[in-house]
């Protein structure tokens, strides 16, 4: 009798623990915009879902342990005109968002400390370049002040956020509808999905196409990509028959699939999610009420099949970045499940038994400082991330200056002045007017501190 050998692996016996009901957002009314995306973005700080708005489009920020049932007059993010349709934090300033939207803009965001107290309606930069709407927004992952935004005008542009210029755009390499895009570890590459049916690995500062599959899964459905840490791509798409499947390649060696799986029939499309500390892979699709995960191997079969998280309602969402863990519970990724009224965070936890770190279940992640500027990197220069040790827990650094070269995005405002004024005054003027706004804030805190005392 042949006894069958189960692979050793210290996540196989990962599981999903959902929040306890006070522990989640409630009286969020997610925005049902047909659009792929996560609606989901979150950061040790705040977490940020895109909400139904009337008279323009509107995202929620609220700070992580503002959880339970949200009062109706939560204040919003409301400057774009249009739905917003993709948001994600700056992973080097915690305080520091971006959103595209179908006004054909890319706006970016400063949200104080503590969280939002009155709407906020006036962004830090407008970067407009697009000319139909705007569905993916992604940050560099090492170079600071670098945003990649592709809209549905075909074209891929790489801003500078502190001088608000497109300096690379990447306007001829896709005929159709871009689907996704996604950064290499160290932000020397991209990997792209399109309507075409093609999967592109691109150097994004020249334009110039590494590698290129065709029809990497024979469906006509939307196909997603991501690069891996050691420069493989995962791919997930739709069979011939309308299965779902995921699949890895070399890009030295696109003729034929490392691993292809067949995973279910269902209509969602599946959204990866690649940890490259445990070099695992979360598939969520939209509308699923399971999250898939794999684990990525040197060896073959390469893809692992893990576990699968099952719960009863739909779902879309957004991950946590490893910084805002909770080691002491060996929790090893946390998903923010979006329901229609409510956000739900999911715990994927590794059952330990020691309450000591476990320093295989994290190696030295991300940190949040860049590895280069702006200017480093459009000039040519390639870093991978500052890496943070995890074993004393990560505190979340106070709020960092995001500085913007105001000359350059107020050319109109620098160069013109009141009569008989001067440069000088105008910033005075501008200094005064911050501290009478900070002082109405701190006056607004207080009488709502003495309602509520009244209210007792």
């Amino acid at each position: 009798m042949s006894r069958k050998v189960v692979r050793s692996s210290k996540f196989r016996h990962v599981f999903g623990q959902p929040a306890k009901a006070d522990q989640c957002y409630d009286d969020v009314r997610i925005s049902q915009t047909t659009w792929d995306s996560s609606f989901c973005s979150v950061n040790p700080k705040f977490l940020a879902m895109i909400v139904e708005a009337s008279g323009g489009g509107a995202f929620m920020v609220l700070p992580l342990a503002k959880t339970g049932r949200l009062d109706k007059s939560q204040p919003l993010v409301c400057g774009h005109t249009a739905p917003v349709l993709d948001i994600e934090w700056c992973p080097h300033n915690d305080n520091i968002i971006a959103s595209g939207s179908e006004d054909c803009t890319v706006m970016v965001w400063e949200v104080p400390d503590g969280g939002l107290v009155r709407p906020l309606t006036e962004p830090l930069v407008t970067l407009e370049g697009h000319s139909k709407r705007v569905g993916i927004v992604a940050w560099h992952p090492t170079a600071q002040n670098v945003l990649l935004s592709a809209g549905c005008d075909n074209a891929v542009l790489l801003w500078d956020v502190g001088s608000g210029q497109a300096l690379r755009e990447l306007r001829d390499l896709h005929p159709d509808t871009i689907y996704s895009v996604a950064w290499s570890r160290d932000g020397s590459r991209l990997c792209t999905s399109c309507r075409d049916r093609r999967v592109r690995v691109i150097e994004p500062r020249s334009g110039r196409v590494l590698a290129e599959k065709a029809n990497p899964h024979e469906g006509s459905r939307p196909v997603r990509a991501v690069l891996l840490d050691d420069g493989k791509i995962l791919t997930t798409g739709f069979s011939r028959m309308s299965e779902r499947q995921v699949a890895l390649w070399d890009p030295a060696h696109l003729e034929e699939p490392m691993n292809l799986q067949e995973l279910d029939t269902s209509s969602g499309v599946l959204l990866p999610h690649y940890d490259p500390d445990t070099s695992m892979v979360y598939l969520c699709g939209k509308g699923d009420s399971s999250i898939r995960y794999f684990e990525v191997t040197p060896e073959a079969p390469y893809l692992h099949f893990l576990s699968l998280f099952s719960s009863k309602e739909s779902q879309r969402g957004g991950w946590m970045p490893k910084r805002g863990l909770d080691v002491s519970k060996c929790e090893i990724a946390r998903f923010y499940k979006l329901h229609e009224r409510r956000c739900e965070p999911i715990a994927m936890t590794v059952p330990r038994k020691s309450d000591l770190f476990q320093e295989d279940l994290y190696p030295d992640t991300a940190g949040p400082d860049p590895a280069l500027t702006a200017e480093e990197w459009f000039g040519g220069k390639d870093a991978g991330p500052l890496l943070i040790s995890l074993k004393d827990g990560y505190v979340p650094p106070k709020s960092r200056e995001f500085k913007v070269n105001k000359s350059t995005l107020e050319p109109r405002r620098s160069q013109t002045c009141p009569t008989g004024g001067s440069p000088g005054a105008l910033e005075k003027l501008t200094e005064d007017v911050r501290q009478l706004q900070a002082t109405v804030a701190e006056q607004e805190r207080r009488i709502a501190v003495l309602e509520a005392q009244a209210a007792k």
